[in-house]
Protein backbone atom coordinates (compact mmCIF):
# COMPACT_ATOMS: atom_id res chain seq x y z
CA UNK A 1 0.00 0.00 0.00
CA UNK A 2 1.48 3.19 -1.10
CA UNK A 3 0.44 6.95 -0.05
CA UNK A 4 1.42 10.05 -1.88
CA UNK A 5 2.55 13.12 0.55
CA UNK A 6 1.10 16.28 -0.16
CA UNK A 7 3.00 18.93 -1.84
CA UNK A 8 4.99 21.26 0.60
CA UNK A 9 2.79 24.98 0.70
CA UNK A 10 6.46 26.27 0.54
CA UNK A 11 7.53 23.88 -2.77
CA UNK A 12 4.38 25.28 -4.01
CA UNK A 13 4.47 28.72 -3.49
CA UNK A 14 8.56 28.79 -5.03
CA UNK A 15 7.11 26.64 -8.51
CA UNK A 16 5.07 29.66 -9.14
CA UNK A 17 7.65 32.84 -7.93
CA UNK A 18 8.68 34.64 -11.14
CA UNK A 19 8.91 37.88 -13.09
CA UNK A 20 6.04 39.79 -11.73
CA UNK A 21 3.62 41.27 -14.73
CA UNK A 22 2.08 44.37 -13.15
CA UNK A 23 5.11 46.07 -14.72
CA UNK A 24 2.51 46.18 -18.00
CA UNK A 25 0.12 48.44 -16.00
CA UNK A 26 2.99 50.96 -17.06
CA UNK A 27 3.31 50.14 -20.25
CA UNK A 28 -0.57 50.24 -21.16
CA UNK A 29 -0.30 53.99 -19.34
CA UNK A 30 2.28 54.66 -21.43
CA UNK A 31 0.69 53.69 -24.83
CA UNK A 32 -2.30 55.46 -23.27
CA UNK A 33 -0.29 58.75 -22.67
CA UNK A 34 0.58 58.99 -26.67
CA UNK A 35 -2.61 58.49 -27.57
CA UNK A 36 -4.27 60.68 -25.62
CA UNK A 37 -2.02 63.61 -25.53
CA UNK A 38 0.21 63.22 -29.00
CA UNK A 39 -2.10 61.45 -31.27
CA UNK A 40 -5.19 63.61 -30.00
CA UNK A 41 -4.04 66.81 -29.58
CA UNK A 42 -6.67 69.51 -30.53
CA UNK A 43 -4.20 71.80 -31.49
CA UNK A 44 -5.09 72.66 -35.35
CA UNK A 45 -2.68 70.89 -37.79
CA UNK A 46 -3.76 73.72 -40.29
CA UNK A 47 -2.38 76.85 -37.99
CA UNK A 48 0.24 78.81 -39.41
CA UNK A 49 2.62 78.56 -36.63
CA UNK A 50 3.68 82.04 -37.69
CA UNK A 51 0.61 83.28 -36.81
CA UNK A 52 -0.37 83.76 -33.14
CA UNK A 53 -3.30 82.14 -32.26
CA UNK A 54 -6.61 84.28 -32.48
CA UNK A 55 -10.00 83.50 -31.15
CA UNK A 56 -11.03 82.46 -34.32
CA UNK A 57 -8.65 79.07 -33.62
CA UNK A 58 -11.81 78.26 -31.70
CA UNK A 59 -13.26 77.08 -35.10
CA UNK A 60 -10.58 75.02 -36.02
CA UNK A 61 -10.03 72.47 -33.25
CA UNK A 62 -11.81 69.14 -33.37
CA UNK A 63 -14.91 68.55 -31.24
CA UNK A 64 -14.00 64.82 -32.07
CA UNK A 65 -10.47 64.74 -30.91
CA UNK A 66 -11.35 67.07 -28.00
CA UNK A 67 -13.52 64.15 -26.45
CA UNK A 68 -11.59 61.14 -27.36
CA UNK A 69 -8.89 62.80 -25.41
CA UNK A 70 -10.82 62.44 -22.63
CA UNK A 71 -11.83 59.10 -22.65
CA UNK A 72 -8.05 58.09 -23.39
CA UNK A 73 -6.82 60.50 -20.62
CA UNK A 74 -8.91 59.24 -17.98
CA UNK A 75 -8.31 55.62 -18.54
CA UNK A 76 -4.24 56.81 -18.61
CA UNK A 77 -4.62 58.00 -14.91
CA UNK A 78 -6.19 55.39 -13.70
CA UNK A 79 -3.69 53.37 -14.93
CA UNK A 80 -1.14 55.20 -13.33
CA UNK A 81 -3.07 55.05 -10.28
CA UNK A 82 -3.11 51.45 -10.38
CA UNK A 83 0.53 51.12 -11.40
CA UNK A 84 1.02 53.17 -8.11
CA UNK A 85 -0.55 50.90 -5.73
CA UNK A 86 0.69 47.70 -7.35
CA UNK A 87 4.71 49.77 -7.01
CA UNK A 88 3.48 49.81 -3.79
CA UNK A 89 2.94 46.36 -2.80
CA UNK A 90 5.27 44.69 -4.87
CA UNK A 91 8.37 46.84 -4.64
CA UNK A 92 8.78 49.03 -1.49
CA UNK A 93 8.57 45.75 0.62
CA UNK A 94 11.74 44.31 -1.30
CA UNK A 95 13.30 48.19 -0.83
CA UNK A 96 12.98 48.90 2.41
CA UNK A 97 15.98 51.02 3.11
CA UNK A 98 15.26 53.29 -0.38
CA UNK A 99 13.71 56.58 -0.42
CA UNK A 100 13.61 56.61 -4.01
CA UNK A 101 11.43 54.15 -3.80
CA UNK A 102 8.68 55.65 -2.05
CA UNK A 103 9.03 58.35 -4.41
CA UNK A 104 7.41 56.56 -7.53
CA UNK A 105 4.33 55.69 -6.40
CA UNK A 106 4.14 59.68 -4.74
CA UNK A 107 5.13 60.82 -8.40
CA UNK A 108 2.77 58.85 -10.36
CA UNK A 109 -0.26 59.98 -7.95
CA UNK A 110 0.87 63.13 -8.11
CA UNK A 111 0.48 63.08 -12.13
CA UNK A 112 -3.02 61.26 -12.40
CA UNK A 113 -3.69 64.18 -9.79
CA UNK A 114 -2.64 66.92 -12.20
CA UNK A 115 -3.51 65.01 -15.81
CA UNK A 116 -7.51 64.44 -14.29
CA UNK A 117 -7.65 68.39 -14.63
CA UNK A 118 -5.54 68.66 -17.69
CA UNK A 119 -7.38 66.11 -19.51
CA UNK A 120 -11.04 67.27 -18.00
CA UNK A 121 -10.31 70.91 -19.98
CA UNK A 122 -10.06 68.69 -22.85
CA UNK A 123 -13.25 67.30 -22.20
CA UNK A 124 -14.80 70.33 -21.31
CA UNK A 125 -13.62 72.12 -24.25
CA UNK A 126 -15.44 69.23 -26.39
CA UNK A 127 -18.37 68.99 -24.54
CA UNK A 128 -19.10 73.31 -25.49
CA UNK A 129 -18.29 72.80 -28.95
CA UNK A 130 -20.40 70.13 -29.55
CA UNK A 131 -23.28 69.06 -27.40
CA UNK A 132 -23.71 71.89 -25.39
CA UNK A 133 -22.34 74.36 -27.96
CA UNK A 134 -23.20 77.95 -27.23
CA UNK A 135 -23.32 77.83 -23.71
CA UNK A 136 -19.99 79.77 -23.48
CA UNK A 137 -18.80 82.37 -26.13
CA UNK A 138 -15.88 82.78 -28.46
CA UNK A 139 -14.12 84.58 -25.88
CA UNK A 140 -14.74 82.25 -22.80
CA UNK A 141 -14.01 79.17 -25.67
CA UNK A 142 -10.71 80.94 -26.32
CA UNK A 143 -9.70 81.00 -22.41
CA UNK A 144 -10.49 77.24 -22.71
CA UNK A 145 -8.23 76.23 -25.17
CA UNK A 146 -5.39 78.62 -23.50
CA UNK A 147 -5.76 76.29 -20.31
CA UNK A 148 -5.41 73.33 -22.83
CA UNK A 149 -2.10 75.07 -25.01
CA UNK A 150 -0.16 72.77 -22.25
CA UNK A 151 -2.73 71.24 -19.94
CA UNK A 152 -2.48 67.44 -20.88
CA UNK A 153 1.34 68.40 -21.38
CA UNK A 154 2.53 69.56 -17.38
CA UNK A 155 0.79 66.94 -15.92
CA UNK A 156 3.26 64.48 -16.67
CA UNK A 157 5.96 66.13 -13.84
CA UNK A 158 5.03 63.49 -11.96
CA UNK A 159 6.33 60.83 -14.16
CA UNK A 160 9.32 62.84 -15.00
CA UNK A 161 10.22 62.70 -10.99
CA UNK A 162 9.50 59.01 -11.12
CA UNK A 163 11.92 58.74 -13.70
CA UNK A 164 15.10 60.53 -11.92
CA UNK A 165 13.92 57.90 -8.56
CA UNK A 166 14.51 55.30 -10.87
CA UNK A 167 17.60 56.36 -12.01
CA UNK A 168 18.70 56.84 -8.34
CA UNK A 169 17.29 52.94 -7.63
CA UNK A 170 19.63 51.66 -10.75
CA UNK A 171 22.60 53.42 -10.78
CA UNK A 172 22.95 54.31 -6.59
CA UNK A 173 21.27 51.13 -4.94
CA UNK A 174 21.06 48.46 -7.76
CA UNK A 175 18.14 47.86 -7.23
CA UNK A 176 16.83 48.42 -10.76
CA UNK A 177 18.81 47.01 -14.17
CA UNK A 178 21.54 49.45 -15.17
CA UNK A 179 20.43 50.12 -18.98
CA UNK A 180 16.80 51.37 -17.31
CA UNK A 181 18.51 53.60 -15.28
CA UNK A 182 20.71 55.36 -18.12
CA UNK A 183 17.42 55.30 -20.51
CA UNK A 184 15.48 57.21 -17.62
CA UNK A 185 17.92 59.98 -17.98
CA UNK A 186 17.02 60.78 -21.52
CA UNK A 187 13.44 61.84 -20.75
CA UNK A 188 14.55 64.03 -17.91
CA UNK A 189 17.25 66.03 -19.70
CA UNK A 190 15.41 67.80 -21.93
CA UNK A 191 12.62 68.76 -19.60
CA UNK A 192 15.52 70.16 -17.04
CA UNK A 193 16.93 72.11 -20.02
CA UNK A 194 13.17 73.58 -21.81
CA UNK A 195 12.28 74.67 -18.20
CA UNK A 196 15.46 76.10 -17.30
CA UNK A 197 16.52 78.05 -20.50
CA UNK A 198 12.69 78.90 -22.00
CA UNK A 199 10.43 78.01 -18.94
CA UNK A 200 8.73 76.04 -21.08
CA UNK A 201 6.31 73.88 -18.88
CA UNK A 202 4.71 71.19 -21.67
CA UNK A 203 7.90 68.89 -22.69
CA UNK A 204 6.84 66.29 -19.90
CA UNK A 205 4.44 65.23 -21.93
CA UNK A 206 6.26 64.37 -24.81
CA UNK A 207 8.50 62.43 -23.80
CA UNK A 208 6.97 60.47 -20.83
CA UNK A 209 4.77 57.96 -22.31
CA UNK A 210 8.07 56.69 -24.35
CA UNK A 211 9.62 56.64 -20.59
CA UNK A 212 6.62 54.43 -19.16
CA UNK A 213 6.59 51.85 -22.01
CA UNK A 214 10.59 51.25 -22.62
CA UNK A 215 11.43 51.40 -18.44
CA UNK A 216 8.04 48.92 -17.39
CA UNK A 217 8.70 46.96 -20.07
CA UNK A 218 12.29 46.37 -19.14
CA UNK A 219 11.19 45.69 -15.81
CA UNK A 220 8.37 43.37 -16.96
CA UNK A 221 10.69 41.37 -18.93
CA UNK A 222 13.58 42.06 -17.76
CA UNK A 223 16.19 41.13 -14.33
CA UNK A 224 15.82 44.05 -11.71
CA UNK A 225 15.89 42.80 -8.39
CA UNK A 226 13.02 44.58 -7.77
CA UNK A 227 10.44 42.35 -9.95
CA UNK A 228 12.37 39.08 -9.36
Amino acid sequence: MTTTAAPHPQAEHAATVGRGRWPLLGVAAGIGSIVATLALDIHPSGWDVDEPFSQAVVEEVSTGKAHASIVVGYLTVGLLLFLAAAWRRHVEPRALASTAARVVPLALTAAAGALSLGYGWRGAFGLYTGSEEGAFDTEGLYILFVLNDFGAYIGYLGVTVAAAAVVWMSLRERLVSRWIGVFSILPILPVVITVGAFGLPGFPGVVSGLWLIVAFAGLAFGRSPINR
